[in-house]
């Protein structure tokens, strides 16, 4: 969320009415998330002064890991340098930390084709864009997800019931510090996600909601007492189900 609403800055700052901007102290700290989007906190250090030049040797964008060469453009200004210095700044400001992680692993050779590209400047602003909306859309339609077994055969499901919530075993990365709760497409996602884990006996797929739109499923190492609810449905794994408990 926050490396794409940070593209979509910069992709406005590329294209805006003042013509390219570059942000000159480009830090974490001049960045604020508001509503979901990322904010610009100070614009005192934003210039849309492009490098002059006579040549192409005029037009090396250095950074002290990397250095880039640009071409001199025929009215004497480096092609798209301010553009490219914000993005090569978002990868080592942002992408490098935040990218690699907490993505369904067949969405992160996606993530990392992006890594790459940017951390070369191969990818202009338009093209970044373009590939994180990809990455978006397959997350959100759930396209992602590779045709496999059901996993939802391996559980009972109980309609009308929850279970209590309270401190159970952690995982990574979860939405609570109190137990494992994490994003799913769907019942048949978290089920696979709960067979993958050794400590899941149950799930509960919550009412919830993550900024793209999917639940939040719960997942639990021991069935706690089951509470009544019109709108939930508990799945239980039938190894853990016993004639007693049920």
């Amino acid at each position: 969320q926050i490396c794409l609403s940070l593209v979509k800055l910069l992709f406005y700052l590329a294209h805006s009415p003042l013509g390219s901007i570059v942000l000159l102290d480009f830090q974490p700290r001049q960045f604020v998330m508001v509503d979901g989007n990322l904010k610009v906190t100070d614009m005192d250090d934003a210039s849309t002064e492009e490098l002059s030049c006579k040549e192409d040797n005029d037009c090396t964008l250095d950074f002290p890991t990397k250095s880039f060469p640009l071409k001199c453009s025929a009215i004497g200004k480096c092609e798209g340098i301010n553009e490219k210095k914000n993005l090569f700044n978002a990868y080592r400001y942002f992408f490098t930390y935040l990218l690699p992680h907490s993505a369904p692993v067949a969405l992160r050779p996606f993530l990392s084709d992006i890594l790459n590209a940017t951390g070369d400047l191969r990818y202009g602003i338009n093209e970044t864009l373009e590939a994180f909306e990809k990455v978006l859309h397959l997350y959100k339609s759930g396209l992602y997800l590779q045709k496999r077994p059901l996993h939802l055969k391996d559980f009972i499901s109980l309609k009308g019931f929850r279970t209590v919530e309270g401190e159970d075993y952690k995982c990574w990365p979860s939405y609570s510090h109190l137990g494992c709760l994490l994003s799913v497409h769907s019942a048949e996602e978290a089920a696979r996600i709960c067979n993958s884990q050794s400590q899941c006996q149950s799930f509960i797929v919550t009412q919830q909601k993550t900024w793209t739109g999917r639940p939040l499923a719960l997942f639990q190492s021991s069935m706690t007492d089951l509470i009544p609810d019109a709108n939930a449905v508990v799945y239980i794994k039938r190894s853990a189900s016993s004639g007693e408990r049920l």
